[in-house]
């Protein structure tokens, strides 16, 4: 601090009439040289010397301004880097859902990032979509031909913009209108706590078309074809759903796929449309299959629940074989397992340890329900996947694995939340089981399971 101050006196003073004292009082800012007063004495040293000097004491001098500019530089880069970390963050927050996927502000679709580089999308349209207000309008479904890049986000939309409903839920007809459970005395068609148990012949299929044509419902279709499911499985599903599936009633098929490019293009029949969901792909087929309950649930909670009345829920790797219809309608519904139907309770294939979420003892359960087909109200179907995942996470805070994955805990949520409505093995029947009287009209079969090609780990 002293020496600064000598030299700002110093700076103060006027300057010499020579150049080279002039140099030199600039260099003894910097610091005191008895060259420099040598320097200023006549005849004292060379003029290549005062030169040499001269120059040198003028970088002295700017020397400490530099290293002062450059430790401001950093200092103001090292603001600027804070403040655009801070505003992306920012701008990134405000733009992205709680899955971390891009949201598109004009239609609501989430896309993966960077995917809109590479989108390249040719648009079909199914001829006519009715409106929850009873006006029609053409619907476009897009099939994505471009490859999104890697997305951290569980899930992807894309496609059909909904239509958000406010409506209350649709009137239900009387059971006596439309069931006839003595049509089938060979069978059980009426379950413990009164839920119809629905076989071919004990339903007027008549009178409930006219009655949902009327309620101009809108059934919602969900199936994930992942991997080699996809490639194997997904054609046939599509094409046969297109024709049997709830034929005459308004549909949307949600499809959950990893690899856009691979999805068959089908032609639609009328009132029916196609969306594409981008999920990720996970290692372990077990994985896939229990995490297909948070996929559909945030998928309902987002989206599907305003855009229909009912959803089904299926797995891929079937196909449909006949008229598959509005009977299966209601608030909460379960598919009897074909190769259980008839088993005692102790057979079934519930999950047995009490360290599980999904445990039942051998002492309790009412039917072995098949995880590959369950429905209902979305609102239904949302409180079952959201259990049923709990359940999962729940068992690998315990390190634990329930026998038999989703369908495991898909069976522990309907022993406690019974079922209003049950599906005979008509509705998903195993061929392998052979020839059996009890079944007159298979209406969903499985195919073949050729474990050791599709799955990776089996």
């Amino acid at each position: 601090m002293i020496g600064r101050r000598e030299s700002q006196g110093e700076a103060a003073r006027p300057p010499t009439h020579t150049p080279e004292s002039l140099s030199c009082s600039r260099g003894a800012r910097a610091r005191s040289c008895p060259a420099v007063s040598d320097a200023a004495q006549p005849g004292a040293k060379s003029t290549k010397q005062g030169q040499f000097f001269s120059r040198t004491s003028v970088l002295l001098r700017m020397m400490p301004l530099t290293r002062m500019t450059l430790s401001q530089g950093k200092t103001v880069l090292l603001w600027i880097s804070l403040l655009a970390l801070i505003s992306l963050a920012i701008f990134t927050y405000l733009v992205r859902d709680e899955k971390g996927t891009l949201m598109d502000s004009t239609s609501s679709q989430a896309f993966p990032k960077d995917s809109r580089r590479n989108e390249n999308t040719s648009w079909m349209r199914s001829k006519t979509f009715p409106r929850k207000g009873g006006k029609t309008q053409e619907r476009p479904v897009a099939v994505v031909k471009g490859t999104p890049a890697g997305s951290p986000s569980d899930s992807l939309l894309l496609c059909c913009r909904g239509e958000h409903s406010t409506e209350e839920p649709k009137e239900a007809l009387p059971l006596s209108s439309w069931f006839h459970p003595s049509a089938r005395a060979e069978v059980s068609t009426m379950s413990l706590w009164s839920a119809p148990i629905v076989w071919d012949g004990t339903f007027e299929r008549d009178i409930l078309n006219s009655h949902y044509k009327r309620q101009k419902v809108t059934v919602g279709l969900t199936v994930f074809a992942i991997g080699k499911y996809l490639d194997k499985y997904l054609k046939d599903f599509l094409v046969s759903a297109n024709t049997y599936f709830m034929a005459g009633h308004n549909v949307i098929f949600y499809i959950m796929v990893d690899d856009l490019l691979k999805v068959p293009e089908v032609k639609l029949e009328p009132q029916r449309t196609l969306q594409l969901i981008w999920v990720k792909q996970h290692n372990r087929w077990q994985d896939i299959s229990m995490m297909r309950m948070k996929t559909i649930g945030d998928l309902i909670e987002r989206r599907i629940r305003f855009e229909v009345d009912f959803l089904f829920c299926m797995d891929v790797d079937q196909v449909f074989r006949s008229h598959y219809g509005v009977e299966t309608l209601d608030t909460s519904v379960a598919q009897l397992h074909a190769w259980f139907y008839k088993a005692e309770r102790s057979a079934f294939t519930y999950e047995r340890r009490p360290e599980s979420a999904a445990h039942i003892p051998y002492n309790e359960g009412d039917y072995y329900y098949h995880g590959a087909v369950f429905g209902g109200t979305p609102l239904q179907v949302l409180n079952l996947t959201r259990q049923c995942y709990q359940g999962i996470l729940q068992d690998k805070e315990q390190d634990v694995e329930a026998i038999w994955h989703d369908e495991s805990h898909l069976n522990k949520y309907f022993l406690l939340n019974k079922p209003t409505k049950l599906l005979s093995p008509e509705y998903c029947w195993d061929y392998k089981i052979g020839s059996v009287t009890d079944i007159h009209n298979v209406k969903l079969s499985w195919m073949p399971k050729e474990y050791s090609k599709v799955r990776d780990n089996v």
